[in-house]
């Protein structure tokens, strides 16, 4: 089969189409005629180098973990799929497992769901990393209830724009910043009650002016760095913080103060310890249910690649240019 293998880490150009075997079948898991993947800032990352240590895959390496396609053949002991069905999730790319920059990937089968039916496999495979991880912060860890207030940060991003959506189902009145003009009525169309220009407006003025001072029953923060800290300001008393990005220092004296409680969310435990991994197959088919009822769509940046231009997609992602998600048909 055609893959794109890197033999080291580094930039964009370190890719390789490469003709490679097809993954041997093994028990508990399927093999996925690949259709489409996305890039994830994880994928980059992990490409650069700059995981080494937690998620390193080894080399020769095939990347990436979001993957939609269709099952090639099944395990004897798999009985929730067949030979034919469509499926979508994040089953790969890391330690000890192949990606989807291939036209077949072995994937556990627990990882999966069957693919939305009225997205395409490129929408499918926007979806899985961003929505385990939006839905594990959200409601997994902090319990989200239909008529509490959340603040999402960075309500434009990738993990963001789902966030916003997931918490308007659930019910959450649903507030999101963002540091764009032009993203304020894209962030209400996914559902938004309020959007905050952090490049206009301070903290303490949208606490005040939203939640009269009393601060937000939940933040989720998908920026990190400062940001963190920022969101201790925001919360209220006994409030919840969820984050994707915890690395570094920082003062939590502001958080002890007010009772609060603090979730670091990382999506690919499961991959990486094999613990687990059945939740993020129910969260998946739950997601394709929302999907359905129309609450839940991904955005999609216009430039769309192929397979033999994945360092182009790499080099998208990375540029900071791209809106929406960046996604690869492979076939």
């Amino acid at each position: 089969m055609k893959a794109q293998i890197i033999n080291q880490f580094g930039d964009p150009s370190v890719f390789q189409l490469t003709e490679v075997a097809v993954p041997v079948l093994i028990p508990g898991h399927v093999l996925i005629k690949v259709h489409a993947t996305s890039v994830n800032p994880v994928d980059c990352k992990i490409r650069s180098g700059a995981n080494l240590g937690s998620t390193e895959p080894e080399l020769p390496a095939i990347l990436h973990g979001d993957v939609a396609g269709v099952i090639h053949a099944v395990a004897a002991d798999v009985t929730q799929f067949k030979v034919g069905d469509e499926v979508y999730g994040c089953a790969g790319g890391v330690r000890h497992t192949g990606g989807a920059l291939a036209e077949y990937m072995l994937a556990d089968s627990k990882l999966l769901a069957k693919k939305p039916s009225t997205l395409s496999f490129l929408q499918a495979a926007a979806l899985p990393l961003v929505t385990i991880t939006a839905w594990e912060a959200l409601f997994t860890r902090s319990n989200l209830a239909n008529g509490e207030t959340v603040l999402i940060h960075g309500g434009a991003g990738g993990v963001g724009h789902i966030a916003v959506q997931l918490a308007k189902w659930r019910g959450a009145k649903v507030v999101a910043t963002v540091r764009k003009k032009d993203d304020i009525a894209l962030v209400k169309s996914f559902g938004a009650d309020e959007v905050i220009n952090i490049t206009e407006e301070k903290p303490a003025d949208y606490v005040k002016r939203l939640t009269q001072g009393r601060g937000f029953d939940l933040v989720f923060d998908t920026i990190g760095g400062a940001n963190l800290e920022i969101s201790f300001t925001v919360a209220a008393i006994n409030g919840t913080i969820a984050t994707t990005v915890t690395r570094g220092m920082h003062d939590l004296s502001l958080m002890h103060a007010k009772g609060q409680t603090l979730h670091a969310v990382f999506m690919l435990l499961p991959l990486l310890t094999n613990h687990g991994r059945e939740a993020h197959g129910k969260i998946l088919a739950q997601a394709a249910e929302i999907v359905a009822q129309k609450q839940l769509h991904p955005l999609i940046d216009p430039h769309q690649f192929t397979l033999a231009e994945t360092s182009q997609a790499h080099a998208l992602m990375e540029s900071g240019n791209a809106h929406g998600k960046v996604v690869i048909a492979i076939s």
